[in-house]
């Protein structure tokens, strides 16, 4: 068993930091909003005041914060990882952020003495919770397979896919075909609402076919229900499709869908659907179908 500090207790986080304890590591937990260290306490974990005392004696750093400016300070800002951890510590980064600046990241924890991979993962709050997240992980094949006990925790498909920022590359590819598939199935759901079909009836024949997909079963009651509390929030994947678009134009590659499904979530974010989930794509469709009621 492995003294693990991890950081960032969110939604995605929290869970991910119980499971941890609950296999019998030795948790330690840290987030800026304090009361969210709870549910890792109840769970057999400890609170730390500062990623300094997080970090001391830890063996793996887990990092789950929301975007690359969150990684870099709690990495390299003062007071962060890379000036208190042990030497040879793993750092394993769950969060989803730009590519680029993984690679540096890593580039600077070797030149320090750590080992690091990112690990993005894919499943929303609901994955997190039942340990079912998809992780898509860069590094180094030993470096990977020392996290293995930790990822193993945490997710139920765990795939290496390439060196250093490869996990990051990866995971917004997966943003992009999700956010593509959560837009075509909020259009499905108002065209077929408005010729008045039996929606529960053609949910299940439609998931029963080639149309059938994880966003499908996951966000289409959703969609129905109109309830949309937050799993992944808009927020996120607004981020998210904004590194998308930088990589893609990086590579020199066009992702023309990509650039509409960053507009579209650009407009839900501002009609103040930030903090929703992404599955919310849906009341865009609706106005502008004119048929939303905010």
């Amino acid at each position: 068993m492995s003294t693990i500090a991890f950081i960032g207790l969110g939604i995605m986080g929290s869970p991910m930091a119980v499971h941890l304890a609950h296999a019998g590591h030795q948790v330690v937990g840290y987030n800026l909003t304090p009361d969210r260290t709870a549910p890792l306490v109840e769970a057999g974990g400890t609170a730390a005041e500062s990623i300094a005392k997080a970090v001391t004696g830890a063996d793996v750093i887990a990092v789950m914060v929301p975007d690359s400016p969150d990684v870099q300070d709690v990495l390299t800002g003062e007071g962060g990882v890379f000036d208190n951890a042990p030497a040879d510590a793993l750092i394993i980064d769950f969060s989803s952020i730009r590519p680029d600046v993984t690679s540096a990241l890593a580039q600077e924890a070797r030149s320090r003495g750590f080992r690091i991979i990112d690990a993005p993962v894919s499943g929303g709050q609901a994955g997190a919770e039942n340990r079912a997240l998809s992780i898509m992980v860069g590094g180094s094949a030993e470096d990977v397979e020392s996290a293995r006990p930790i990822l193993d925790v945490v997710g139920s498909t765990v795939v290496h896919v390439g060196p250093n920022g490869s996990g990051q590359t990866v995971k917004a590819a997966n943003q992009l075909i999700v956010a593509g598939n959560i837009q075509v199935l909020a259009e499905a759901i108002v065209f077929l609402e408005a010729y008045g079909v039996d929606m529960r009836a053609a949910v299940e024949v439609l998931g029963g076919g080639l149309a059938g997909s994880a966003v499908l079963k996951q966000k289409a009651q959703k969609m129905l229900d109109r309830s949309f509390e937050p799993g992944f929030r808009i927020d996120l994947h607004h981020k998210d499709l904004g590194i998308v678009g930088s990589a893609a134009r990086e590579a020199g590659v066009v992702t023309p869908m990509g650039a509409l499904l960053a507009q579209l979530m650009a407009s839900a974010r501002a009609n103040g659907d930030g903090g929703l989930d992404h599955s919310a794509l849906f009341r865009g469709v609706e106005q502008l179908s004119g048929k939303a009621s905010r």
